[in-house]
């Protein structure tokens, strides 16, 4: 029989704050009858955002084709079954059978269009992958950067726990940048500096640099200054960049405009730093978490290295192929004129203005409350406020505290890392808008009793 000392020690010492400790216990005392609000984990149909119709429609018809020749007519738009039908075409034998390593080559060539419209810049449908979620392709990327304990890879500090969970699984080395909480969670090029040097001090060969904009969990967006001092930075000490843009349609600041790693790449002109850009259909004001659609983009990755890639997605088959047609419709919308265009336009445009207002709810709301600070939620969809706590008291005490208390489920800061003195909360902004006031109320109300009974 198996013992735990037999698993791996990589794997025993991964650690995924997200659905930790804290989650299980809620899923326990769910199972009792308590209701929980998870505010864990950026789910947004979990917590009520609706699916957009335009995209179910055409997930049905391509899933069961014969349906578009059951239904009366006009019970759905004309482009909708002309876009199930082009994506039956395009998949040469439907949904259900495997695909290219790649990625259906028709979905890789749509993305190819969707970024040289947003940029202004080409891109290569040979270059780029599609995975299941995001989080496949920064896996694929980390896989062949990362080949023994003395190879780092830069995070941000605090970080979405995928990295430093996979950077430990892959036995590399974490190596922790910190964003300066005092200025809006800002990047500065100091920072990376001292987390470069420390690091080599310590013998590891730091390979890579992780950027996530729009951040999670602090909510912060980068301009095209950010960008460009990071790409400067790397070229100077001859890393490969990973942009993590998977909240890039998520920004609530008014005039806040997201600026792409490539777009700024390709500016300048820059030919020796390697790019890896990661796109998800999970987030955004899609939401579909569940159907596990994404995409890898390659820049300035010599032939080789792309094999190499292929091949571990060969490994696995491919990515689920209805998630790859989910990565099409975020990429290939209803365009302007067409019939589902109106509906469309206006179902993407309430799930982005709920998210907005529920940014400036729990930023307000929380800024309000004696003992917590909350930053701008500039972005994504997180708060990563600042919890003023008793002495010997951490912020995961704080945050089970809550949950038993309030049935309000997050994740302590230690679990995306601080810096060290400092204790936060990472919440999610995706409760429905009449929920959203109760929670940030009920958050406040614990807060103020957790800390008279700690002090007295």
């Amino acid at each position: 029989m198996i013992r735990i000392e037999d698993v791996d020690r990589a794997v025993r010492e991964a650690e995924y704050a997200v659905r930790g400790p804290i989650v299980a216990r809620a899923q326990e005392l769910e199972r009792q009858g308590r209701r929980i609000i998870y505010c864990n984990i950026g789910n947004p149909q979990s917590l009520g955002q609706k699916p957009l119709t335009w995209v179910r429609q055409v997930l049905s018809l391509v899933e069961w084709p014969e349906l578009a020749d059951k239904l009366p007519a006009g019970a759905v738009p004309a482009d909708v079954i002309e876009t199930a039908r082009s994506v039956l075409r395009g998949s040469g034998h439907g949904v259900g059978a495997y695909t290219d390593s790649k990625g259906y080559r028709f979905v890789r060539e749509a993305i190819a269009e969707f970024i040289h419209a947003r940029d202004g810049i080409a891109a290569d449908p040979e270059a780029i992958f599609l995975t299941d979620g995001a989080s496949k392709g920064a896996q694929s990327v980390l896989r062949i950067l990362i080949g023994g304990p003395r190879d780092g890879i830069m995070i941000p500090i605090p970080q979405y726990p995928l990295y430093s969970a996979t950077i430990t699984l892959y036995g590399g080395a974490q190596v922790g940048y910190h964003l300066d909480e005092a200025h809006d969670w800002k990047l500065s090029r100091e920072a990376l500096d001292v987390a470069f040097e420390k690091a080599r001090s310590e013998g590891i060969r730091v390979r890579c640099i992780v950027v996530i904009n729009p951040g999670n969990p602090t909510g912060g967006v980068l301009d095209a200054s950010n960008v460009e001092m990071v790409l400067a930075f790397a070229r100077e000490k001859g890393l490969s960049v990973i942009a993590d843009e998977v909240y890039q349609t998520n920004l609530w600041q008014p005039g806040a405009r997201f600026v792409s790693f490539a777009s700024v790449l390709e500016q300048r002109g820059i030919r020796d730093v390697s790019l890896f850009s990661l796109h998800s259909t999970s987030k955004g004001y899609l939401g579909e978490c569940g159907h596990r659609g994404g995409y890898l983009e390659c820049r300035n990755v010599p032939e080789p290295v792309l094999e190499q890639i292929t091949k571990l997605q060969s490994i696995s088959l491919c990515a689920n192929s209805v998630g790859q047609v989910l990565t099409y419709l975020l990429v290939h919308p209803p365009r302007p004129g067409e019939p589902s265009y109106e509906q469309w336009a206006r179902e993407k445009g309430e799930v982005l203005e709920a998210l907005r207002r529920k940014a400036e709810l729990v930023e307000r709301g929380l800024n309000r409350v004696e003992g917590i600070t909350c930053n701008r939620v500039a972005g994504a969809m997180y708060a990563f406020p600042r919890i003023a706590l008793p002495p010997g008291v951490t912020d995961a005490e704080w945050c089970m505290a809550l949950l038993e208390e309030t049935g309000i489920c997050v994740v302590d800061g230690t679990g995306f890392g601080q810096a060290p003195g400092t204790s936060h909360f990472r919440t999610t902004i995706l409760p429905p808008l009449d929920e959203i006031e109760t929670v940030v109320k009920r958050i406040a109300e614990f807060h103020l009793a957790f800390a008279r009974r700690r002090r007295g």
